[in-house]
């Protein structure tokens, strides 16, 4: 049987097994297509320049994979995580070739999806201080640029939502509900609702009003009437952030994205005794591992504050000689 080539197999893995048969978000898919156009260009210098309707299936083999995956992180730069993403869709992709080939895909293809996931430290998550997200937020000023970037960062400390989730909402996702709560679109076309403080719904009230939105409008706009983007939000959060830190010097030198406030609402909500099951819920998290990392930050967090207050002192009597192997056990 002649091996099938990665032009006839890959428009089918997206438009027929991704979007018809699993019915993945957009968003996955995109997610997907950047993982591809990345190893392509990567088939085709390996290649010296070959077309991609040249490639057959088998030229994707483990060591290739492996190799790729080497590039990412020593030529383009990505984290670990990043390099699991990818090979997360490359793993797909074999799994639909296996079940379309069957036994005729190679074997060293198929030992692609024996790649081991690489493990990364998970850094200590960053959030702000009450006092801190108040000092943001009083810096937004009055102009008509200001009113909404106080609007969007309340938006994402009331809620705790992802940036692609607020900067997704329309009117009608606020004004079907009175303007009690808002419905968030969240990964995997998931939905949920999160109630709204009064502040927050007096200031999208007149928001609207203002800017004279319908219910089909997105609800936070660019100054052509667009729906922000992430990149925006990044941007405006940066000015903001210059602005606040001539004030406030505790944000000098920290790593603030518009994720962090997602982080600052499940930090506080925990430090307020919400029950971790809640926060999972509020947040949108399918793996309730992802909201036990707020957990692990605020003993740490504790752990960091003990270690500033010497202990007792007392004087333990002292050991007998002990084992050599397990000494060499304990002291590792």
């Amino acid at each position: 049987m002649n091996q099938p080539k990665l032009h006839v197999l890959l428009p089918r893995f997206f438009t027929h097994y991704l979007a018809q048969q699993r019915n993945v978000s957009p968003r996955t898919i995109e997610s997907y297509r950047d993982t591809f156009r990345i190893l392509l260009r990567f088939l085709n210098q390996n290649k010296r320049g070959a077309s991609t309707t040249e490639i057959l299936i088998e030229s994707l083999s483990a060591e290739i994979i492996l190799s790729f995956l080497s590039h990412l992180e020593e030529k383009r730069g990505n984290s670990a995580q990043s390099r699991n993403v990818r090979l997360a869709s490359i793993r797909s992709f074999i799994h639909y070739c296996a079940d379309f080939i069957g036994a005729e895909l190679p074997e060293t293809t198929r030992r692609i999806l024996s790649i081991p996931w690489k493990q990364h430290h998970r850094p200590m998550l960053g959030f702000l201080t009450r006092s801190e997200m108040e000092s943001i937020l009083k810096s937004t000023g009055s102009s008509w640029t200001g009113r909404r970037d106080h609007l969007l960062f309340l938006l994402l400390y009331n809620t705790g939502a992802r940036v692609s989730e607020v900067i997704g909402a329309r009117v009608d996702d606020v004004s079907s509900s009175g303007f009690r709560q808002i419905l968030l679109h969240g990964k995997g076309r998931k939905k949920r609702s999160v109630p709204l403080w009064k502040p927050t719904q007096k200031e999208i009230r007149r928001w609207i009003k203002e800017n004279n939105l319908h219910n089909d409008s997105p609800l936070l706009q660019n100054r052509f009437g667009q729906p922000l983007s992430r990149s925006g939000v990044t941007w405006q959060l940066k000015l903001l952030l210059k602005k606040t830190r001539a004030v406030l010097p505790s944000l000098k030198n920290r790593k603030i994205s518009p994720h962090t406030f997602r982080h600052t609402t499940a930090m506080h909500l925990l430090q307020s005794g919400v029950a971790i099951e809640v926060i999972a819920l509020w947040l949108g998290h399918e793996n309730p591992a992802t909201t036990h990392r707020y957990v692990e930050a605020d003993i740490e967090m504790k752990r960091n504050i003990l270690d500033q207050i010497a202990p007792p002192k007392n004087k333990r009597p002292s050991k007998k000689s002990q084992d050599p192997l397990l000494k060499f056990l304990d002291d590792l």
